[in-house]
């Protein structure tokens, strides 16, 4: 999704707000709009701080401060729909699919799929390199096992 890597973090909520602002008054949505208010509607807890647009502008989640990020989350989620509607890498959608079936939510697989990809994220900026898909891939298989084991 390069349109998120040309922005800035302040443009980056600012596309959020928006596009909750926008669904919540019922406008017209831009196709990328509309696939992040759905996502928003799916975490309700994130909700007063979107109809909050300074404080969620200027809000920090620091590692450290044992907050999570609702921009990031959101974006992860956002990351895991584009990835499994194109199946980049390939066999994620299967991945999913599987994940789906098992949990019995297309929501709670992504759910079970973020801490591998921002795992993946996070090793590929550390080292400065694109992210590993060999590597996301194998932390894919093993939250299958994982899930399988605790439904």
């Amino acid at each position: 999704m390069p349109f998120f890597h040309e922005q800035s973090r302040e443009q980056l909520r600012l596309t959020y707000l928006a596009s909750w602002r926008k669904w919540r008054a019922g406008e017209p949505l831009a196709p990328l709009e509309a696939q992040i208010a759905r996502v928003i509607t799916e975490h309700p807890e994130y909700h007063a701080l979107l109809e909050a647009p300074q404080s969620a502008l200027e809000a920090e989640y620091l590692p450290e401060g044992g907050t999570e990020n609702p921009f990031l989350h959101l974006g992860l989620h956002l990351a895991i729909r584009e990835q499994v509607s194109t199946d980049r890498p390939t066999g994620i959608a299967r991945i999913h699919a599987l994940l789906t079936e098992g949990l019995g939510s297309f929501h709670a697989a992504e759910h079970r799929m973020l801490e591998a990809l921002g795992e993946t994220l996070w090793e590929a900026g550390r080292r400065g390199k694109p992210p590993d898909e060999s590597a996301y891939l194998e932390r894919l298989e093993r939250v299958i096992i994982v899930a399988g084991k605790t439904r």
